[in-house]
């Protein structure tokens, strides 16, 4: 009798210890980054200006959480635009919202690392209690005396972690914060954007505004010259209509863009915080923009986008789900235990006689193994898998979404200067030739449709060459942000503007050291977020 006793004992034991051995082991499949197309990654952008007889060269993707980052929009030399990039990062709601976002990323990670640990309850209080005859197996009628038992008890709980269960979906938990800290990120570099791309639409349109003042200056002085001849009979009243009709569409276009710019300096407002009653900009026409921004490596595109970063923490997360789905198809262990003091009276809890503990559940076993669930399992698993896909997919789309930016914008800033060098010479051609109209009309050579036409073209010219400065401007702030964002040598606001601001490649690698948790499961290709998380709730972990 005590040998098969023994034998039992050492059976559970030995199974027991096997299961503790598997404790921890993942079933989760070995995480890699994936390769973007079947073709490779491409070495250089295409659009990318590299020096004669240089190559552009892949190299793997870095880390870049521990590295420096600076504030891009100091590039431009503008006090006036760092100003405002300062009171948005102060005030944004959005970028507020995506740190509170953060914070309950980080409340739900805490929440999964505490399944690795015991819990730990404890309890006190009576309970009155009257059972019926039937329970005690006494005769219908028996009077069973009602009774109050005083409890004072503790108990413990441990989820053995067995196949892995715990451990992926505390890794799934974490990708899921890192996921959450980069898209603030990606929240930040946007509204940083945000505000340069509109402070400069802003400068644009009071420069179209400035355009149009002087036009409807010159209009007013033209009136006058048509008015002066018409009153000294050399010409007739068809001449003083179209002088009048040019003047009054003059004035109609300056209220247009007068119309665009107070709606453009509301959104700047709200960008920064503020009711647009409370904010006001004072006109300030847009100086042509030319800052160089060196492309660098695709590879280090990869490093600094935050939306790539989010993007394969997301992977990270449904791979790790992948395991917890396939941990479910074996047996789970569960410690349990309960200890304290039982006893009628209060005065008695205490007494070392009314001590009491439990072992193991309550209801059900120590171990657990599935059997039938039709088929729940199944497709839980398959349905982490297919998350997994679904992730891969638009990771990869997002890398090629982020190439296509750059492309873009590195055509456009190319194309954009050869097309202001063309606008430049049409601004003064068109110039010269309604000086030498006026000069003619005055002589009675040409009739004053003509001096209208020359001055419509002169307009049209100057308005499309400010409309250029502005997309150039616009478009380098594109290429910033479509790059990632962030420099560790620019120039401060103080620092004298130059007429061009070259920025080295070197520069251009240096993201700043967020508050992030590296993830262990990541390959040499983990990526970067695009800026410091400089806000106090979100640095706080």
């Amino acid at each position: 009798m005590q040998s098969q006793w023994i034998k039992r004992s050492l059976g559970v034991s030995g199974l027991l210890g096997a299961l503790l051995v598997v404790a921890g082991c993942s079933m989760a499949p070995t995480y890699q980054v994936p390769t973007v197309t079947d073709t490779g990654t491409p070495t250089a952008f295409k659009e990318a200006s590299l020096p004669a007889g240089e190559a552009g060269t892949w190299k793997p993707a870095e880390p870049a959480e521990a590295m420096a980052r600076g504030q891009w929009w100091k590039v431009f030399g503008d006090a006036t635009l760092d100003t405002l990039e300062d009171d948005a990062l102060a005030a944004n709601q959005n970028l507020k919202a995506a740190a509170a976002r953060v914070q309950e990323a980080r409340g739900v990670q805490r929440q999964a690392r505490a399944a690795l640990f015991p819990t730990l309850d404890a309890g006190f209080g009576p309970t009155r209690q009257k059972l019926s005859p039937a329970s005690q197996m006494q005769p219908d009628g028996t009077n069973i005396a009602p009774y109050t038992l005083w409890r004072a008890q503790a108990s413990v709980g441990y989820e053995v972690d067995l196949f892995g269960r715990v451990s992926d979906s505390v890794a799934a938990a974490r990708a899921d914060a890192e996921q959450s800290e980069a898209l603030y990120r990606s929240v930040q570099l946007a509204l940083q954007a945000d505000v340069a791309q509109n402070y400069f639409s802003l400068r644009e349109l009071d420069a179209e505004q400035a355009l149009y003042t002087q036009t409807v200056t010159l209009r007013e002085a033209a009136l006058k010259l048509v008015q002066r001849r018409f009153t000294e009979g050399d010409i007739g009243e068809l001449d003083v209509a179209r002088a009048k009709a040019e003047l009054a569409t003059a004035q109609s276009d300056a209220l247009a863009v007068a119309r665009l710019r107070a709606a453009s300096e509301h959104s700047l407002a709200i960008l920064l915080g503020k009711a647009p009653a409370e904010f006001t900009f004072a006109p300030s026409p847009l100086v042509p923009v030319a800052v160089h921004i060196p492309a660098g490596l695709p590879s280090a595109l990869l490093e600094r986008r935050p939306d790539i970063a989010a993007a394969e923490h997301a992977m990270a997360a449904a791979n790790a789900r992948i395991g917890v789905a396939k941990a479910a198809f074996f047996p789970s262990l569960s410690l349990t235990g309960a200890g304290g003091f039982e006893a009628a009276t209060l005065g008695d809890l205490f007494n070392w006689s009314s001590r009491t503990f439990l072992l193991g559940p309550v209801v059900g076993g120590l171990l657990s193994m599935p059997i039938f669930d039709g088929g729940a399992r199944s497709g839980n698993l398959s349905r982490a898998r297919a998350r997994y896909e679904e992730d891969v997919a638009n990771y990869r789309q997002q890398v090629l979404v982020a190439f296509q930016e750059v492309e873009d914008n590195l055509s456009n800033l190319r194309l954009l200067a050869a097309q202001t060098r063309a606008q430049s010479d049409a601004v003064a051609a068109s110039n010269r030739a309604a000086q030498l109209s006026r000069m003619q009309y005055q002589e009675g050579s040409i009739a004053y449709l003509d001096v209208i036409d020359a001055e419509r073209t002169v307009l049209q010219t100057q308005r499309s060459a400010v409309q250029l400065a502005g997309a150039q401007a616009v478009s380098t702030v594109n290429l910033i942000r479509a790059l990632g964002g962030g420099w560790g040598d620019v120039p401060t606001a103080d620092a004298p503007a130059k007429s061009t601001t070259s920025t080295s490649p070197a520069s251009l690698g240096s993201p700043a050291a967020p508050d992030v948790a590296t993830n262990g499961t990541a390959s040499a290709a983990r990526h970067p977020n695009a800026s410091d998380v400089t806000d106090a709730t979100v640095a706080a972990r």
